[in-house]
């Protein structure tokens, strides 16, 4: 485990680990979460590992614009205000699969443009989709202390951009919109 602030003179640390292929935590808007290259699949398969969540549940992925998103999904004009609306991960139809095979389910990706200006400075700078998912073991909360998320991952090699604690929050609402109807998965 290795630990900087989250800072923009660190942004090239952050994407050389990336194209490296490592597993980062990172502040979000909502709270702390795993990252890594969506289209590494052996990075996306360690992700799985470290959290030990269950293989038949897909990550999303985030994604820097509706631009980004339209190349992974099809995308109509209701579907993009969902997907630009604050706080949402929205599965859609995907495209042909380009990304690790972990972030589809059946023919469905769940995408995010997320609201974090650091965030947004890595996906801009990486230009390539995160795999994503909240930074806690599976069945544990998930947290926006950053001792809390250290200590779950503290024996790990994993790189962690250090933000402090965030703002209290809840992990992103999830839609379904891959069919005729909106379904609400996560409030």
């Amino acid at each position: 485990m290795k630990i900087i602030k989250q800072d923009k003179k660190n942004i090239k640390e952050v994407i050389a680990a990336l194209k490296e292929g490592a597993v980062l935590v990172l502040p979000t808007d909502t709270v702390y979460g795993l990252a890594c290259d969506a289209t590494n699949n052996k990075a996306v398969a360690e992700i799985f590992k470290i959290k030990k969540r269950d293989k038949s549940k897909p990550l999303g992925i985030f994604v820097k614009d509706i631009a980004a998103a339209r190349k992974v999904a099809v995308i109509n004009k209701g579907q993009a205000i969902f997907l630009n609306s604050n706080k949402n991960t929205v599965i859609l139809k995907a495209k042909k699969k380009i990304l690790s095979d972990f972030v589809y389910k059946a023919d469905t990706i769940g995408i995010r443009i997320p609201k974090y200006e650091f965030l947004n400075l890595i996906l801009n700078n990486f230009n390539k989709p995160l795999a994503q998912t909240s930074a806690n073991i599976s069945g544990k909360p998930a947290s926006t202390k950053i001792k809390s998320v250290i200590q779950q991952f503290k024996n790990e090699n994993i790189l962690i951009v250090e933000a402090g604690d965030l703002i209290k929050n809840k992990p992103s609402v999830i839609m379904d919109l891959s069919g005729d109807k909106i379904k609400v998965l996560r409030k």
